[in-house]
Formats: C-alpha cells, structure tokens, sequence
C-alpha cells in the first residue's frame, strides 16, 4: 500500500493518498518530476515525509487534467495554475450536454453531504423518468464529466466521486436486469485492456445495448488480449466491445486494437468507445469507434444491417 502525501494547507497539516493528488501518477512518477522538471517542490516533516502544498496538489490536478487530453508533462510544468485551467478549459471544448445545472448542482450536493441512500433514490428517479438510454446519454454521462471535473478542482474526494460511481452502477444494473435475458443477435463481449480500470463505461454500454435486445457479455475491466480472443471464439460473439477513459495511452490503445483485430476472425466486428477514442486523429483498419454514447445504437444498427440479423432478435 503506498504512503500518504502530507498537504499543507496554511497553518494546518492534511494527510491525501497519492491518489487523491493525482490518479494514476505514483510516488515514483511524481519524485521522477521533482529531479526532471523541479515541480513538484514539496516540502519536508518532522519525519522527513514529503509536504505538498495546497497550491502544489491544486497544479498537479490541473496537470493531470490535460494529461488526460493527451498533453505531455514537459510542457505543462513551467505554466502557472491559471494558465493550466484556462489551457484544460479550451482543450475541452464547449460543453454540448443538455443536463439541467441543477441536476448537477443537486447531485454534487447529496454527494459532498454523504448521503448514499438519498443519492441512490435521486438517480433512480431520474432514471425511472427519463427510461434507461435516455438517462445514459442525457445524465449519466454529462453528470460523470461534472464530478469529474469537481474532483479536479477539489471540491470532491477520491472517496466521494467512488460514493457517485457505485451508486450510478447500482442503479444501471438493477435497470438492466429487468429486461429479458434470452439468446439475441447480435451477442457482444464488453471489456477493458489491461491497465484500464474504469468499467463505468462498459455498463453504460450494456445500458445502450439491450433495450436494443442485444445479448452482453461482460468480462469486467482488464483483459489480457489472448483472454480476449478466446472468450470470443468460447462465447461465439458477433462483436468486441472496449471502452477507454481519457488517460489511456493512445499508442497503447491503438496497438491493443490491431493485434485485437488480427485475432478476431471475420465477420467478427471490433467496437472502441470512450473519451480516449476522441483524441484519435485516424481510423483504425477494422475497428468502428464510438466516441459517443450514442454511436452505439448507430453501430448496432449498421451492424444488422450488414449482417442482414435485423429481424433475427
């Protein structure tokens, strides 16, 4: 288990997990910064543990905020935290999503309070109103994007944004479960490579997926390749079906895909989704992408199209 990091804020000593401080960048990661670029420059306690300011932590969130665009560190450490905000600002875009602010403002506030029952009972709602590829497209994501962003600037804990993550799991999957379970075309495998951790995304899709009456299988997060192809080939699936967060290495990502590609056999198809996939400046030879949540339905579509299954459900 790794240590804590020790932030200093004013007068009083906080201890944060490195994870708290930044996801996904361990303790070699960040003194590996310290020697090569100078920053961090936490400082030291009495028993000579690093000290990281609060300033500092909030330059690291910004930090890794772009580096889940795909910016490398080296150009973001000489900038000044408002730099880095406004910089992370315009890469991201405006935001397109029609989810109410206060929606948002509601679900921040039952999140920061720690009420899991509430929190729960609110996403159901909002779920039972709206029917569940609604809920997905027009909440569930923009909602993600704001607690991710509130951790980013802060405002949330690790534990809180988890708080957020179980209880939307929670409600998706007892809304999946009540459709029928039965033998449907197209059969899709969903997964992550190794090294992805987030499998929201993989439920979101299985919630796209099977009002459509599709058949998911999902294998979690983290599947080695071969594991891949032989569920594949074991459960006989028309489709695989990966989801990336934004911080997966694109280059990984793209080499992942086309040794996938190869050992799928055709007619076999190779779905990718997720933020990472917007960053992709080319097609991958044989792989649909799915930068929204939405382009699956639109892939499924084509998919019975061509297979000429759309009746066979």
């Amino acid at each position: 288990m790794q240590k804590d990091l020790h932030v200093v804020d004013n007068d009083r000593s906080q201890q944060y997990d490195i994870d708290n401080c930044a996801p996904s960048q361990s303790k070699d990661v960040l003194r590996m910064w310290e020697r090569r670029y100078g920053f961090p420059d936490p400082g030291r306690d009495d028993n000579v543990e690093r000290q990281y300011s609060a300033d500092q932590v909030a330059k690291l969130r910004a930090i890794k905020r772009l580096m889940d665009t795909g910016m490398r560190p080296g150009k973001l450490m000489d900038r000044s935290l408002e730099e880095l905000n406004v910089l992370a600002d315009t890469r991201a875009g405006p935001r397109r999503e029609p989810t109410a602010p206060t929606v948002e403002r509601d679900v921040l506030s039952l999140i920061k309070s720690h009420n899991a029952p509430a929190l729960q009972h609110a996403l159901s709602n909002l779920l039972m109103r709206q029917g569940l590829q609604r809920f997905v497209v027009d909440t569930a994501a923009p909602l993600n994007r704001a607690i991710g962003e509130a951790w980013m600037r802060g405002e949330l804990q690790i534990f809180e944004e988890h708080l957020y993550a179980e209880q939307l799991q929670v409600a998706l999957r007892i809304a999946i479960n009540t459709f029928p379970r039965q033998a449907c075309v197209p059969k899709v495998l969903l997964t992550t490579f190794p090294g992805e951790q987030h499998g929201l995304g993989l439920l979101m899709v299985e919630a796209m997926l099977v009002p459509e009456g599709v058949q998911c299988i999902s294998l979690g997060t983290q599947t080695p390749i071969d594991d891949i192809r032989n569920a594949a080939v074991a459960h006989k699936v028309h489709v695989v079906a990966l989801s990336f967060s934004a911080a997966f290495p694109l280059r990984q990502a793209g080499e992942g895909l086309a040794e996938l590609r190869r050992h799928i056999a055709a007619p076999g198809a190779v779905w990718a989704g997720g933020e990472m996939t917007r960053r992709l400046r080319k097609s991958l030879p044989g792989v649909r992408l799915l930068p929204e949540l939405a382009d699956s339905l639109a892939a499924l579509k084509a998919w019975r199209s061509e297979s000429g299954a759309e009746h066979a459900r």
